[in-house]
């Protein structure tokens, strides 16, 4: 069964939408966990125009469940993260000014510098997990900065997914199969939802850990979070 983490960054944004603490953050990361998230993702960044780096310390001393923290690794990451000590940290290669993620690591180009950060979060005791495209020219280089797991970036299968499924999934068979053969681990996020979650899963059989948030706030709205969450569950090879 692959691993549920919850990424609640759409729970700080409806929070500074008005100020104040409601909903209050760290409260959403309990219910997640006691509605059966095995996982709880943050992804603080540098304007904190959802999780503020405060967020981050205050949820890293009840969460219980696997902590995961996602970012571009500048000094005030490393630095938070560093002093948090999550049981994961996902590097991802965000300029400040993006809306959300939109690519992985072209870990050739960038090998040298991830293996220096992945070493000095391994010294901490922080699993790392990098950013990467469906692109298995990249896995050789990934193994090479010594990272423990790599998140698949799964826009484009999502995009793609109701035109042609199969289609859309081939790059990441390859990749993960590519991955898998090294002893990488490997995770995945972006754009995954109850459409397209079940799918991906049965298709990736590797597949240790999704971080999904967007898509499940959303149908939080309409099934509720508890429920939400255990549909999820099920997509993701829970129940059956």
């Amino acid at each position: 069964m692959v691993r549920l983490s919850v990424n609640i960054n759409k729970i700080a944004t409806l929070r500074n939408a008005r100020g104040g603490n409601n909903p209050d953050v760290v409260n959403v990361a309990l219910d997640c966990e006691r509605f059966g998230a095995e996982g709880i993702t943050v992804h603080p960044r540098p304007d904190e125009r959802h999780i503020r780096y405060q967020d981050v310390i205050d949820l890293s001393s009840v969460v219980t469940t696997e902590f995961n923290i996602e970012g571009y690794p500048d000094d005030r990451f490393m630095q938070l993260v560093k002093k948090v000590k999550p049981h994961q940290a996902t590097l991802v290669p965000d300029s400040p000014d993006v809306l959300t993620s939109n690519a992985g690591w072209n870990t050739k180009e960038h090998g040298s510098m991830l293996s220096d950060i992945i070493a000095e979060l391994k010294s901490e005791g922080i699993r790392t997990s990098i950013f990467l495209d469906p692109d298995e020219s990249m896995v050789s280089s990934a193994v090479s900065t010594g990272t423990d797991r790599i998140e698949l970036y799964t826009e484009s299968y999502a995009r793609n997914y109701e035109n042609n499924r199969e289609k859309a999934i081939e790059p990441y068979i390859r990749t993960a199969a590519a991955a898998h053969s090294t002893g990488l681990a490997i995770n995945a996020g972006h754009d995954l939802d109850l459409e397209n979650l079940a799918y991906f899963t049965q298709q990736i059989p590797y597949l240790s850990e999704v971080s999904i948030g967007h898509a499940l706030i959303c149908d939080a709205l309409y099934f509720g979070l508890e429920n939400t969450i255990q549909l999820y569950l099920r997509a993701c090879g829970h129940y059956r």
